[in-house]
């Protein structure tokens, strides 16, 4: 498993979390539509520091879960995130548990991180991929786990901003469905 760190100084109480995934989406309106989406990288950004763990191959996808369980129980909350209903249903599949996001950072349901960024006039922090989680999802799967875990720093940093810009609202509701 691969470690970025660096340090960070902001303003907000809480944790923004952001994910990066492998998968495809399964045809049900619940939590059952992320099943099959699997978590390669997550990332993480506080008041202090920016934090990035990613699996570097299919192999230590485990070993990022447990790391992910472990990180979560330590983690200042509130949780915020940008599609909270994405990151709790991955989560809650892969996981085992719910992860209570208490703030949404979007606009609304399917607002596009590019609009917002461009819309609050938000710096692209060197992100390879423009805002687009399925060029992140192909690099990974193609071993470029460090143009990645770019993406992801720059998802993180741009989330900072988007909060610090013009804060969050509540998250939308996921109803969630455990597999049998």
């Amino acid at each position: 498993m691969l470690i970025h760190k660096e340090k960070i100084k902001s303003d907000f109480k809480g944790t923004i979390i952001d994910i990066e995934t492998i998968g495809n989406f399964s045809n049900f309106p619940d939590s059952r539509r992320y099943k099959e989406i699997v978590p390669v990288i997550f990332g993480f950004i506080n008041n202090e520091e920016l934090t990035i763990f990613c699996a570097k191959e299919k192999d230590s996808i485990e070993t990022l879960k447990k790391q992910i369980l472990d990180t979560l129980k330590n983690l200042e909350k509130p949780f915020y995130t940008f599609n909270s209903v994405f990151e709790k249903g991955v989560l809650f599949h892969h996981l085992g548990n719910e992860i209570e996001f208490k703030h949404e950072l979007n606009k609304e349901k399917y607002e596009s991180k590019l609009s917002a960024v461009r819309d609050l006039k938000i710096s692209n922090y060197d992100d390879p991929f423009n805002d687009t989680g399925k060029l992140c999802m192909q690099a990974w799967l193609n071993g470029k786990v460090k143009e990645a875990i770019a993406h992801n720093r720059s998802c993180l940093l741009k989330e900072k901003d988007i909060l610090l810009k013009r804060g969050f609202r509540k998250p939308d509701e996921l109803n969630l469905v455990k597999l049998k």
